[in-house]
């Protein structure tokens, strides 16, 4: 954020326009950050990733599931999804890790073996015949 340097610049005698000007941004938005520089999400979010905190010293082994019930308890009234975020944000993550599975489909031989070892010229007539299974009925 560059709003601390157009202060610090506003102090130093450099007028503000010429400072969000020369970096980018709009007058406006200095002297919205100026009003208000954390916004009340951020502010409420702050307070409830301590908490998320206090909670993970406890048992490092809590999810965000367990997490959210953990707050709710404490009378702390939030969706599961916004404690999913701030928990992903933050790097806080269970210590138990389960092993991905796997779709179970792995690759297996080829069905027939590659008789013609990828040569399709033929020196005489009905010497190699091939065939598209996409144009052939199988069953």
């Amino acid at each position: 954020m560059m709003f601390p340097l157009v202060r610090d610049l506003a102090r130093e005698g450099i007028p503000v326009t010429l400072s969000c000007r020369v970096l980018g941004f709009s007058r406006q938005g200095y002297y919205a950050w100026c009003a208000g520089p954390v916004c009340e999400r951020d502010w409420s979010d702050a307070h409830v990733i301590n908490e998320i905190r206090s909670i993970r010293k406890k048992d490092s082994t809590f999810g965000y599931r367990l997490i959210t019930d953990e707050l709710l308890d404490a009378h702390a009234v939030m969706g599961e999804n916004r404690v999913h975020r701030l928990c992903r944000e933050n790097l806080l993550y269970s210590s138990i890790i389960r092993p991905k599975r796997s779709s179970g489909k792995t690759p297996g031989p080829a069905v027939h073996d590659d008789l013609l070892k990828r040569d399709f010229t033929a020196k005489r007539v009905n010497e190699k015949w091939l065939l598209d299974i996409t144009e052939h009925a199988t069953t």
